[in-house]
């Protein structure tokens, strides 16, 4: 199903898709049952960060999943997304029941990835969809699982072109037809689009909402503007929330002092790096590492 990977210096462990002999590339489908028979429980609650996608919902009973930093509580009917780069820790899947779906993001066509928002690493990751939608979803859900299922029944391309086709109606309906939980967000629009794409390219070389608004020609106040109308906050909060969730993955999941974060962030020194750090979110950046590593310990 998975290969995982340690980067240097005990970085998170990086899973790549591996898929099982014989199905296509790209693509499985597995109920939460399978999950816990082939991958041990240490395994699944240690922290991992997927090059690939992770759609997961329940049939029944009840399951916490923690994507950087937040946990989730799914319930049956919930879908939760996982997307490339995120760093998860599956809570215990025990009494939890269930489909977990697997894809890698090339799997898709262009078009549905433009359509699902694929690429967007701020879409939410918990969904509970509107009472019409959900039977929707299942039978979207359960044809892509029987299909699966089904190997063999026609040619490898056939099938594997209808596996495209069917998740691609699943992540379409996941992102257009389900609503995230709480207040659903305005339609962002492109200038937003643009800098929240820039943020997440160049966030380790640059926090000057300026170098954004001269790179994207735009003014800072237009910048600040467009974020706030769509994501709710100003641009120079934007930018500090990636730096300190990239700064809080690495203290958590990785061996690396604070100096070598500091570097890997673009910060001149690790005085300054902590600095920051404390200003927002009250701690230092040992404390907070000892503070999530006790937590996840218990």
């Amino acid at each position: 199903m998975v290969k995982i990977r340690h980067a240097a210096e005990r970085d998170i462990p990086e899973v790549s898709f591996a898929a099982p002999a014989g199905t296509p590339a790209g693509v499985e489908v597995l109920s939460l049952a399978d999950l816990r028979l082939r991958v041990p429980a240490e395994r699944l609650t240690a922290p991992q960060r997927p090059d690939f996608h992770h759609l997961i919902t329940l049939t029944g009973g009840a399951l916490r999943h923690t994507v950087d930093f937040t946990a989730h509580a799914l319930e049956p009917g919930s879908w939760l997304w996982v997307r490339p780069g995120q760093v998860q820790q599956w809570g215990d899947l025990t009494h939890a029941e269930g489909t977990l779906i697997l894809f890698r993001q090339d799997f898709l066509d262009p078009a549905t990835t433009a359509g699902a928002r694929i690429e967007d690493p701020h879409a939410p990751v918990l969904r509970r969809p509107l009472p019409h939608d959900a039977a929707a979803l299942r039978l979207a859900a359960d044809h892509l699982t029987a299909e699966f299922h089904a190997l063999g029944h026609l040619p490898l391309e056939v099938h594997t072109a209808a596996l495209r086709h069917l998740l691609a109606v699943l992540v379409l309906r996941l992102a257009h037809l389900t609503a995230p939980v709480g207040s659903p967000a305005p339609e962002p629009d492109a200038t937003y689009l643009d800098f929240r794409d820039a943020v997440e390219s160049r966030f380790a070389r640059t926090r000057r909402v300026e170098d954004y608004a001269e790179a994207l020609g735009y003014s800072a106040r237009t910048l600040s503007r467009a974020t706030l109308a769509s994501a709710g906050l100003g641009a120079k909060e934007f930018i500090d929330r990636r730096v300190i969730l990239e700064a809080k993955r690495l203290l958590a999941h990785s061996d690396l002092t604070a100096a070598r974060i500091a570097t890997r962030l673009g910060f001149s020194s690790a005085t300054h790096f902590s600095k920051y750090f404390h200003q927002r979110t009250g701690q230092s950046p040992i404390a907070f590492r000892d503070t999530v590593r006790g937590h996840t310990a218990k």
